[in-house]
């Protein structure tokens, strides 16, 4: 019998009978992998398990516990969740059913404009349950385009998905569905069932079964608001039992700690509704900690070698075109106002107006690098459906930095920037980073091929020296340079996308902006944007599901509480108020007009770290009765002895950025 060598991803090779599958392959390294396959990676493409492995390709298995395992086991439920909804609702229409971060959905339009009830989702569940016991296998085929469209003659957005790909005018979402080659593939479950798709997928349903249906909400067709409104069907899907409950775990944990819902608990914030969707108003005690956030941010730049600058909320319609965001980004910008002396717009980003301040003089080599710093708010048109507390904002204040610098100057100010943001992250609590490297997109590019290599290299030598795991994402930069994306996981395992660092080739050039180097020549200096937050407020909520609301001592609003136990002790818990308040502290007091027991529940509701009791002996002694948070209750410890624990606790939590 004929045998074809493949080569595995640690560089060995393993000879095979010719026709051999990524199943045979896995079957030959052990059984262990071969259970765990759910696709393989031939060649850079992922196919499915069943597939022939050609002569000489390069082979890798995929697991159902890695990333990409994960998305095939997601998608794969998508298509039994399309075959079960359309079992049980015959005339229903559906549409597409992608994977996404921790499940999938599918869009459906049912017959008469039925709305799906929650009894619906239990007995969806219930036919998926049955379609995977009966462990049906995914059967790929390409068919001509002429064919598809006979197949899914009575599926209007399948057919139109099939068109845009043969005409040439498909999008990312439709060469998800189905590729973009000449044929287009489909995969049947049963003779019956039938559905658009790439792959890869599972060899066959009885290799699924650890989902959940989740939730059902609206979602336009193609995210046009104009367009058929349709049903989304979310769930979740897992490589086992125990993945999927640490998952759902996960999901009542953040339920718990939903901004949101603590922000109003706390009195932070709020959203009224009177101003409109996507703002914010921040109340007396949400405003105390945005200083404290805005504080330490001013005095880390001060200490970094920055400058402050200030710049106007909004900005002639020239500006924009001349920074190319009215070209780029206008979809994200709020219509223009028509002024006596031209249009006007709120501005969208801070950048343009840095490049004004730069650009307002002769710059010399010898003021490089220039870091300019601004506490700037940006007005950003979101749609209404994407808005969600802070997380997604109409208006935002970002803490944002810009530096100009020369090339030669470029990698060690990037490792600056680094070292920069990590440490102020650190002293926010955060202890697990991550991050992506973006490189060009060799068709949407400004800037020399040279330029992009150089600033490519100092992000990569910047990522490498500080030891940060990343990932390349290829051909993912915006068009003007490079970038770092910095994602920092949470206390119950999430994972936020928070500081960027971004190399800019095109507002240098398009603000035509020089410095005179030390050959007397005119030179284009690179442009480094850096939001460390990415928004105050976007930040803010991060802290606060991070924390649970129970912010560190150093930044909470309330930083301890005093509570006399009678009103005898109410002059000398004033005493310490004014006492504690006088060493910068933040404190407040709870006169005994309600009992004792019950105010201070109301102090550990508001998750204030310490609540300090005085009664007869305290007032005798100058003492407190310490109550924190979390922790044993002391009584009888000196005035003076808990301001110093105090400042030695605050002292610790900053020193982590330092």
């Amino acid at each position: 019998m004929a045998e074809i060598t493949i080569s595995l991803p640690d560089g060995s090779e393993r000879s095979l009978a010719d026709g051999a599958t990524a199943t045979t392959l896995a079957e030959s390294i052990g059984s262990r992998l071969a259970k765990a396959a759910v696709a393989a990676v031939v060649n850079g493409d992922e196919v499915d398990l069943g597939r022939p492995l050609p002569a000489g390709a390069r082979v890798a298995i995929i697991t159902g516990d890695s990333e990409e395992g994960r998305h095939v086991l997601r998608h794969s439920t998508a298509h039994v969740l399309a075959q079960a909804v359309t079992q049980l609702f015959p005339g229903a229409k559906f549409s597409i059913g992608p994977a996404i971060a921790d499940g999938f959905y599918y869009d459906f339009e049912l017959p008469g404009g039925r709305t799906f009830l929650e009894a619906d989702l239990v007995a969806i569940e219930a036919r998926m349950r049955e379609i995977i016991k009966a462990d049906q296998p995914f059967v790929r085929s390409e068919l001509p385009a002429a064919d598809a469209l006979r197949v899914f003659a009575d599926q209007p957005y399948k057919c139109e998905i099939i068109e845009r790909v043969s005409s040439g005018a498909a999008d990312n979402e439709d060469v998800s569905e189905v590729g973009s080659d000449e044929t287009i593939s489909v995969y049947r479950n049963t003779p019956e069932f039938v559905d658009l798709c790439r792959g890869p997928h599972v060899p066959s349903t009885g290799r699924l079964g650890h989902f959940k249906l989740m939730k059902v909400a609206g979602a336009y067709w193609r995210g046009n608001e104009k367009g058929p409104m349709l049903q989304r069907i979310y769930g979740t899907a897992w490589e086992s039992k125990a993945a999927m409950e640490e998952h759902l775990h996960r999901l009542e944990e953040a339920e718990k700690r939903d901004h949101r819902k603590l922000a109003t608990e706390l009195d932070l914030l709020s959203f009224p509704s009177q101003l409109g969707g996507g703002l914010a108003v921040w109340h007396p005690k949400g405003g105390i900690a945005r200083k404290v956030m805005e504080d330490y941010s001013r005095d880390r730049h001060i200490n970094g070698g920055y400058q402050f600058v200030f710049t106007p909320h909004l900005a002639n319609a020239n500006l924009f075109n001349q920074s190319g965001h009215l070209d780029f980004y206008k979809d994200g910008m709020y219509p223009p106002m028509e002024m006596d002396n031209g249009t006007y717009y709120p501005k969208p980003m801070n950048c343009p107006m840095h490049c004004l301040i730069f650009d307002s003089r002769q710059r010399s080599y010898r003021e490089l690098p220039l870091r300019l710093f601004e506490l700037g708010t940006v007005y950003r048109y979101e749609r209404a459906g994407t808005l969600h507390g802070l997380m997604r904002i109409r208006g935002f204040t970002q803490d944002d930095s810009h530096i100009f610098c020369t090339e030669d100057q470029l990698q060690d100010e990037i490792a600056s920037l680094l070292d920069f943001v990590m440490s102020v992250l650190r002293a926010f609590g955060f202890t697990e980073f991550t991050a992506n490297l973006s490189t060009k997109d060799p068709l949407k590019y400004v800037g020399g091929d040279d330029m992009w290599s150089r600033a490519t290299e100092a992000l990569q030598l910047a990522l490498d020296k500080y030891g940060l795991p990343h990932k390349i994402k290829e051909g993912d930069a915006a068009f003007y340079g490079p970038k770092i994306d910095i994602d920092v996981k949470d206390a119950i395992g999430r994972t936020w996308q928070l500081s960027t660092i971004q190399c800019d080739f095109a507002l240098p050039e398009r603000f035509n902006l020089e410095y005179i180097g030390a050959d007397n020549a005119r030179h284009r200096p690179i442009m480094l944007h850096r939001a460390l937050f990415g928004s105050i407020e976007r930040f803010f909520g991060v802290l606060i599901e991070h924390y649970a609301g129970a912010f560190p001592t150093w930044m909470s609003p309330v930083q301890a509480r005093v509570l006399p136990v009678a009103e005898a002790h109410q002059a000398y818990a004033d005493e310490v108020a004014k006492r504690l308040q006088a060493e910068g502290f933040r404190v407040d007091v709870a006169e005994a007009n309600d009992q004792l027991g019950k105010r201070i529940r109301a102090a550990k509701m508001e998750k204030i770290p310490y609540v300090l009791v005085v009664g007869d002996d305290d007032v005798a002694g100058s003492t407190l009765g310490v109550n924190p948070r979390g922790g044993e209750v002391h009584r009888g410890v000196a005035l003076e002895a808990f301001i110093a624990s105090l400042h030695a606790e605050i002292a610790e939590q900053l020193a982590a950025g330092n």
